[in-house]
């Protein structure tokens, strides 16, 4: 550049201002770019969604345990997972649609129902998801695309009661989306049941937003206040990229009559997994149990810890987490996917002791002796159940 004179000079400098400017612009406006990609361009009322899933299928399960190994640990895990889908064709997933069932595979089972691996016997249904577009948007199509994911996790749950429960304690997990959906289950399908509520171990709704009266003192279903407490629920969401108060401003809550509204002005609960009470504390870096990046692992596979990674506080109904020690736990490439939960999981140990914690308050004894019994179960892959022993 410093050879050009005069107006060349400054034809040059205009032309690298004009492509920073254009590229700052798509940087900021990233989002809404993906946005109208991923936008399926047909009101959801005329839009026919993909067939249902028959749950009585083992292929119908990501996970699915084998219903004729003796049940080695002492609970249920009913596991929703989260977004993988992206969306443009479809407001909600085909129920075993093969990049969405990848990318499941690949890195949300590992980090999110890995922990849940030595709680007890995993079940996580394929479910017909809203896209990842649903997500981006307060549309009322897009509401009622996340209404709709919620019948085929009622399906499943309830095939799961017939076919698979057998009174043992329960602990039900949802991840983000699945947060959602397992918010709701509790709410109508496990909270009204005394015989099941008195065998609910915990719930847990990861990067789930929901409101704190809905679990305050008294409720069939409180926010737990300490770890060796049973019948609880752990909530919490990171803002990640975006703020706390736009994470608070776009999030979607059940109303009474099963529709999504705003959460307003309602305060939004947060349990700090670190502590495994709902506390606004701040936890160091020293009650961080092990982080994991399990990606890529296979069922029977335990990936290393991390401990002293992060450290965490609630403040303002949302969980800040430090910034993690090692630079192995890194946001997704692509913008799509870092739209979506990390592929690792800061606080996997955390939850596995927890989980074992409260399925022991329980049944009143120490329900996972040392060393952990070896884990039986299937992980369904491109259809077709594959027995896992650990």
């Amino acid at each position: 550049m410093w050879g050009l004179k005069g107006f060349k000079r400054w034809v040059f400098l205009g032309a690298v201002i004009t492509v920073a400017l254009l590229l700052a612009a798509a940087w900021l406006m990233r989002v809404e770019i993906i946005r109208t990609t991923l936008d399926p361009r047909v009101p959801f009322q005329t839009y026919r969604p993909p067939g249902a899933a028959d749950y009585a299928e083992a292929r119908a399960w990501a996970l699915y345990p084998d219903a004729a190994a003796a049940p080695a640990l002492p609970a249920d895990v009913f596991f929703i997972g989260p977004t993988t889908y992206n969306g443009g064709d479809h407001w909600n997933s085909p129920w075993r649609d093969e990049d969405a069932w990848r990318l499941t595979r690949r890195a949300m089972l590992p980090n999110y129902a890995g922990p849940f691996a030595r709680v007890g016997r995993v079940f996580a249904p394929h479910y017909r998801q809203a896209s990842l577009y649903s997500h981006l948007t307060l549309r009322e199509d897009a509401r009622s695309a996340r209404v709709f994911a919620y019948t085929d996790v009622l399906a499943a749950f309830r095939v799961w009661r017939r076919t698979h429960d057998t009174g043992r304690p329960l602990v039900v997990v949802g991840i983000e989306q699945g947060g959602l959906l397992a918010d709701r289950l509790v709410r109508e399908e496990i909270a009204p049941d005394a015989g099941l509520r008195a065998r609910l171990a915990g719930v847990y709704l990861i990067e789930t937003i929901v409101p704190a009266d809905a679990f305050g003192p008294g409720s069939a279903v409180p926010a737990c206040s300490m770890r060796a407490e049973a019948g609880c629920v752990v909530a919490w969401a990171t803002p990640r990229e975006r703020s706390a108060r736009e994470v608070l401003d776009r999030s979607l809550v059940w109303n009474s009559r099963g529709r999504l509204v705003d959460l307003g002005d309602r305060a939004a609960l947060c349990v700090n997994p670190l502590l495994g009470a709902r506390s606004d504390a701040p936890a160091t870096d020293s009650a961080n149990l092990g982080a994991a990046v399990a990606t890529g692992f296979g069922w029977n596979e335990r990936p290393a810890f991390l401990q002293r990674q992060v450290g965490a506080r609630c403040v303002g109904g949302v969980l800040e987490v430090s910034k993690p020690r090692s630079r192995v736990f890194k946001p997704a490439r692509r913008w799509a996917d870092r739209l979506k939960v990390p592929p690792y999981n800061l606080f996997y140990l955390d939850l596995e002791v927890d989980a074992q914690a409260r399925v022991s308050a329980l049944v009143g004894r120490d329900a996972y002796p040392r060393p952990a019994p070896p884990i039986e179960t299937s992980i369904t892959v491109r259809g077709s159940p594959i027995n896992r022993i650990d």
